[in-house]
């Protein structure tokens, strides 16, 4: 099982997957300026998960890769995983976070996990509507890569 599977919450619990709306996610995405691409993992004809690529220039020499996980369920419960890859991302990523709602025992229904390494969940308060989730993840990881990494 990957990081990816291990982390995300199981299907049981939150419903199906949401295709229609991950569409969205994806166009609407596409307006931001750190999304390059997206793509549906492992296919458009069998998602699991949309995937943004994010700009690989706005980012230093040691991030070789960093991407938005998104998978969204027609509960409205999501999982929202940002993962910075470094050149040999053998280990895992080198710094990610994840903001989720979904049914889970030791935290509120919505929670965050925070940096650097998607640690204990904290509350969040997110809405769960999707764009408002996306735009804030989306900003979120812009104000990290210009405060950390001083370019965008």
């Amino acid at each position: 099982m990957t990081d990816d599977e291990q982390n995300a919450p199981p299907d049981a619990a939150v419903g199906r997957l949401d295709v229609p709306t991950l569409q969205t996610l994806a166009q609407r995405a596409a307006t931001h300026p750190l999304v390059v691409d997206w793509s549906f993992d492992p296919s458009s004809l069998s998602p699991r998960r949309l995937q943004l690529s994010l700009d690989a220039h706005a980012y230093p020499e040691r991030v070789a890769t960093a991407r938005l996980d998104i998978r969204w369920f027609t509960s409205g419960d999501y999982s929202v995983h940002y993962l910075e890859l470094g050149q040999d991302d053998g280990d895992g990523p080198q710094y990610h976070c994840r903001w989720d709602r979904h049914p889970k025992p030791t935290a509120p229904r919505t929670h965050f996990h925070p940096p650097p390494d998607a640690g204990t969940a904290e509350p969040s308060s997110l809405e769960p509507h999707h764009l408002e989730v996306l735009f804030t993840a989306l900003d979120w990881i812009r104000e990290r890569v210009e405060q950390s990494h001083g370019t965008t």
